[in-house]
């Protein structure tokens, strides 16, 4: 399918390359823009710090990793020709198969030789002098661009758990976001899983059947809801492919570019045996029908919430044989849908197996880490293997663990820590000149935003060098505007009353707010195609 990946050679001595754009990442954003960009004839290459291209489907690749919306929603729209030639193995294709895609992609469109893998970007500056980046990686690569554009996604900067001991562990021990290639054989070994959020509810009941004992840790229960995946017969094949189109015009008029569409009616306008009967339907359809397919008074009223979270947490008991391990299991700290709600195979059923305990450690903490294991307040669980599945420093998190600095020299890590992480359209920072932000930080199924948002930078672009514009950059005044506007838009949310990566409270000392953009897709899609048409309204040309 995809050719071997090509090994890139650091070369620490590299003169200095000269670029009208740089990206950052190469996963399905940056693969994306680069495509773009490159139709506009200009010298364009990627930083990616992996050796292989994929973005989160190349870092992530712990068992039972997988898309959450249909594979096909997923796909990239842009090419009738890469539609009809890629078949789609599963409704909510898997890990590999993801990234075997991503890589038909690179090669199909002849990214590669237009991109620098092994080469994590190590700083950033730009010099107001000549309106160019100068960046560096860590393995020597430097470039002068005219354009930077991050494209590092939203969940890539790993997040490990400050729990005292963690090097002094003697077995083997990985974080899920930095999963080994190679096999890992649980086989008879005792295994500990810290965190149940998504990831470790796609890996738990992957590993169970094969370890000797699984130790689940958990702090948070989570309103996980039926996955229900299948494999993609050949008939079904062809009608998807006969309906891109519509899947796709779907996809633009939801509220976040899944294809599933909320129900018109409130909650209580419907009776009750009626309502129950709704609840049962979507219960039994597959993906996030379960989130996005209920009445449209869900997450913004408490007591419709409500209603619905009840239904769940009785769907939790009736899978798990245990009431006290049931009891465990089902959330009563935050609404439904407050936290991303993961989707499961299997999960609460695991708990049912002889080799598998569940240890709360909101009632009895993780004091350390040692050599043999965990040790909580009451009792030390010796292991072979422990598994971080500890989430992520989301969507500003890679931005701020690299040195970049704006026209003033400060850098990115400073102003955000200082003033949250503001921007103007989600794309550009204020002081941080010809630097676009193209991470994904629209509540939206992320390949429909990132086609969305590439193809508007690429237009900028098009647009400054056609003007002859060497730079542009977010007004303080409209970047103030924004930020007003986008945190207006939360007002009445439940996702602000509960603490989640959603709202960066994972992280010790991040501030506390909304971090995507809450309008919805289609009208963020019509403030930017406006603020475009308006010759970049709120940016400053130059």
């Amino acid at each position: 399918m995809s050719q071997a990946l090509r090994k890139e050679t650091p070369n620490a001595s590299a003169d200095v390359e000269e670029l009208d754009a740089l990206i950052i990442g190469a996963g399905v954003s940056g693969l994306y823009q680069l495509y773009c960009l490159k139709q506009l004839g200009i010298r364009v290459k990627i930083f990616e710090a992996g050796d292989g291209v994929g973005g989160t489907w190349y870092w992530n690749r712990y068992p039972g990793a997988r898309f959450d919306s249909e594979s096909y929603s997923y796909a990239y729209s842009f090419s009738r020709e890469l539609l009809d030639e890629w078949n789609w193995a599963e409704h909510y294709s898997g890990q590999p198969e993801n990234e075997q895609y991503l890589n038909f992609v690179a090669d199909k469109f002849d990214l590669r030789p237009h991109i620098h893998l092994k080469a994590r970007m190590r700083s950033a500056r730009f010099d107001p002098a000549t309106n160019h980046w100068h960046v560096e990686s860590e393995d020597g690569r430097r470039a002068r661009t005219r354009f930077l554009i991050s494209a590092v996604g939203i969940l890539s900067a790993h997040q490990m758990p400050n729990i005292p001991g963690v090097e002094s562990f003697a077995g083997e021990s990985f974080h899920t976001a930095r999963w080994p290639k190679e096999k890992v054989d649980f086989t008879g070994k005792r295994v500990g899983v810290i965190g149940t959020g998504s990831t470790a509810i796609q890996l738990i009941p992957e590993i169970a059947p094969e370890v000797g004992h699984l130790t689940v840790f958990q702090r948070t229960a989570n309103y996980a809801c039926p996955l229900r995946n299948s494999r993609i017969s050949d008939d079904e094949q062809q009608a998807i492919k006969a309906r891109y189109d519509e899947i796709f015009e779907r996809c633009r008029r939801t509220f976040a570019s899944f294809m599933q569409e909320s129900d018109p009616r409130k909650t209580f306008d419907v009776p009750e045996e009626e309502r129950l009967r709704f609840y049962e339907e979507v219960w039994a359809m597959p993906g996030f029908h379960k989130w996005f397919g209920l009445f449209h008074d869900i997450m913004t009223d408490e007591a419709a919430n409500e209603s619905y979270a009840q239904f769940v947490r009785g769907k939790i008991r009736e899978r798990v044989k245990d009431p006290k391990v049931a009891e465990l299991l089902t959330p009563r700290d935050h609404p439904f849908g407050a936290k991303r709600i993961p989707l499961e195979t299997g999960y609460y059923e695991t708990f049912n197996r002889d080799n598998v305990l569940l240890v709360d450690v909101k009632s009895d903490p993780i004091q350390a880490i040692t050599p043999k294991g965990v040790r909580t307040g009451t009792q030390e669980y010796e292991l072979d293997v422990i598994i971080y599945a500890t989430g992520f420093d989301a969507i500003t998190g890679e931005l701020t663990r690299m040195d970049i600095r704006g026209a003033d020299g400060r850098s990115l890590k400073e102003v955000w820590s200082a003033e949250g992480p503001s921007t103007y359209l989600t794309f550009m920072t204020a002081g941080f000149p010809n630097f676009f932000i193209i991470n994904g930080a629209v509540f939206c199924n992320f390949t429909r935003c990132a086609e969305v948002v590439s193809e508007w930078v690429r237009d900028c672009v098009k647009y400054l060098r056609e003007q002859g514009f060497e730079r542009m950059e977010a007004e303080t005044a409209a970047q103030e505007a924004w930020v007003e506007h986008a945190n207006s838009l939360t007002e009445g949310m439940i996702f602000t009353k509960t603490d989640s990566w959603f709202m960066g409270t994972n992280v010790p000392g991040k501030k506390r707010q909304f971090l995507f953009y809450a309008g919805g897709m289609p009208a963020f899609r019509q403030r930017i195609a406006e603020v475009a048409a308006q010759g970049y309204e709120g940016f400053k040309l130059s």
